[in-house]
Parts: structure tokens; sequence; C-alpha cells
């Protein structure tokens, strides 16, 4: 598909039988010249021709808005969205780091009945399962540990109205963190606290997720919060990744997330990998000042991630890529495009939670799967 003014990269998983196809889409603008409201509008509607297109059928279950100036642009996002109300709509400053000031990632399924719920979580139900999307999640407690304490609390309280728990059915939760060098110890804290309260601790298990830094419109909102969980799924269908040979518990130095989730339905797998950087399995940060090298390592425990959860890079379906520092932007962006060249992803500037980081990513696999015991998706 050629637009005038956009990139756009999408995978497609399909299977013969099934009513569910998958679609993950990342829409970028390719003319930096343009505004901000022409730059949203030529996004806009090349997701309109997707639609249209060859996602044809397809509903939409969760948009991320990449943005390079959330407090002047964020308005703008919102009164476009106003007609739009069934999906999870997540919207952060992260720039994209092609120089332009906006870029999209779309999820997309066929075979979906979607809806806002009145706990405020957004469903897209099909078969056995409800799958359960939030974004955008925030609050103007007075300092980050507090506003992550009344995020997690209130997500507990949104899953418990709809019949689940949060260590039984959450699967990925983003934490978004403004000034994340000072407010990440916050937001480490209220978690553990809180997970501890839900039965989620290093002698059960975690939830996959990513925190990295990232800044909502109003200055005073330290940490927002996306989140994904699943209605119907029982604990033989989730599976954790460690890939001990490359990485450490996280527990080991006081953090709570799991490396990556490996869900099982009937038909297919889908693999979550949290957000993820050079790292040794003893913790410690690998190849300090080198982004290359960084880079290199960042994809050797990804890779390995991966093959725990079964899978492969080829069943990497979208991927999001977080520089700290703009100027190795050139350098990172060719190491992706040689080594991905077809693949949906997009790169933003956004702090890692340990200084020394200096690239994470994360991404999602789909694979298929024959599982007679499960329910298909």
């Amino acid at each position: 598909m050629t637009i005038p003014n956009i990139h756009i990269q999408v995978e497609r998983f399909a299977l013969p039988a099934s009513e569910v196809t998958e679609y993950h889409a990342i829409i970028q603008v390719t003319n930096a010249l343009l505004t901000f409201n022409e730059q949203l509008k030529a996004i806009d509607n090349a997701l309109t021709q997707l639609t249209e297109g060859c996602c044809q059928g397809a509903a939409i279950v969760f948009k991320r808005y990449f943005l390079s100036d959330a407090y002047n642009q964020t308005a703008a996002v919102m009164s476009l969205e106003l007609e739009y109300s069934d999906y999870a709509l997540s919207v952060v400053q992260q720039p994209p780091l092609n120089g332009t000031k906006v870029a999209l990632w779309v999820y997309l399924q066929t075979g979906m009945e979607t809806c806002a719920l009145p706990s405020g979580l957004y469903e897209a139900r099909h078969g056995a399962y409800r799958h359960l999307w939030n974004a955008s999640a925030h609050n103007l407690a007075k300092n980050s540990e507090y506003q992550t304490r009344l995020l997690l609390n209130e997500y507990v309280m949104q899953l418990t109205k709809e019949g689940c728990r949060l260590a039984d059915h959450g699967i990925r939760t983003w934490f978004f963190v403004n000034d994340v060098d000072n407010n990440y110890p916050g937001v480490v804290k209220a978690r553990n606290e809180v997970f501890y309260t839900q039965d989620l601790t290093d002698k059960t298990h975690f939830i996959a997720s990513t925190g990295i830094g990232g800044r909502q419109a109003d200055p005073k909102v330290a940490v927002q919060m996306d989140n994904y969980a699943i209605c119907g799924i029982r604990p033989e269908q989730i599976r954790f990744l460690y890939a001990q040979t490359h990485l450490n518990r996280t527990s080991d130095y006081g953090v709570s997330f799991e490396r990556g989730t490996r869900v099982d339905y009937g038909d297919r797998c889908h693999v979550f990998i949290s957000g993820t950087a050079s790292i040794n399995n003893k913790g410690e940060v690998m190849h300090a000042g080198n982004v290359v090298a960084q880079t290199h390592r960042m994809w050797e425990n990804v890779e390995a991630l991966l093959a725990e959860g079964g899978c492969t890079f080829d069943d990497v379906r979208q991927m999001v890529v977080y520089l700290r520092d703009a100027a190795d932007y050139r350098q990172v962006s060719q190491m992706y495009a040689e080594r991905f060249p077809q693949k949906p992803y997009v790169i933003v500037q956004a702090s890692v939670c340990r200084p020394a980081w200096l690239v994470e990513m994360e991404c999602m696999a789909i694979r298929q799967a024959d599982n007679p015991q499960f329910e298909a998706l």
C-alpha cells in the first residue's frame, strides 16, 4: 500500500479454520515538514485505508499514539478520537525518532465483538475469552509512588467487577514514567507492595511489563499505565519465560515483573516480551556506553526469551524500540532496517529505567500451535 507522506508496516496472522485474524500495524509519517495536524490527519487517513483494504472486517482493539509534545498535541488526538469508543486508546509522549511528530501502533482482530465496559475497561470478546484492555490510566496523587499505588488498586477493582483477579488474569502492563530517572523508584516500591497483596511474589509469579520514560499531557502526572488481561483463561494456559542463561529474575534486584509470558490457545500462542535491554544473568548492564553492542546483546536476550516461548524473530508481529539518546537513532535505525526490513517497528525516544541502558525493546509474537485441550482464540 502506497500512501503519500506515510510509511505503513503490517504483520498479519491468519489460520484457515479460525474466525480470528490478527493484524499489527505501525504507521509513520515520512514528511517531517508537515504540521502536526497534517501529520495526524495523514495517519488517520492511512488507518482508514488500511481498515477498508487489507484489514477489512477487523476491529481495532488497541491503539497507541507516540507524540513528540503531549502537552500541545493530545487535545488534537482526543478530538479526532471522539467518534471512536470501543477500544483502548493510549497516548504518550515518546517522540518518533525519524524526525516527525506522531506515529501509531494499532492492533486489529477479526471476529471480535468490542465494547466499552462500565468498569472502565475495554472488551474484545470471542468464544470463551474476554480480552480486557485499558490505556492512559492516570491520577494526580502527590508523587509517583502514590500515583502507581492508586493506579494498581483501581485496576484490581476494575478486574474484580469483571469477575477477574490480577494474579490469574493479568497478562501485560506498561508504565510510562515522567522523569524516569527520579520517579521510577516510587513506581517499583508501590508495585512491589500492591503485588504482594495480590499474591504476586517471587514465589508465585509476576506480570510481563515495560517500565519506561514517557509523559502525559498534564505535567503533574508522574505515571501513566496501560494494561491487558484475559477473562476465561486458565492457569495452565499461561507460562512465564525466564531465559536464565541470559537474564536473571527481576526480583533479584527488587523489581516485580516477568521477562516474558506465553499464552496458549487451542489454535495459537501469544508471546509477550517485556521491555528488554542489554543485561546478563547476574543483573549487570552489558556494554556500557556502546549502543551498537547493547543492541546486539538486547537482541540476543530477546531471542533467548522467544526461544523459551517456542518462537523466533520470524514470529514477531510488532516491536517498539526505546532510545535514551536521540543521537543514536541513525545507527540503531540502520541496524533494525537491515535485520528486520519487513517487521512493523517504531523507534522512539524514551529513557530506560537504568541510566546506563541506551536501548530497550519490547515485542509480541504469534505462532500457530495445536493445543486441543484449550479453546481456540
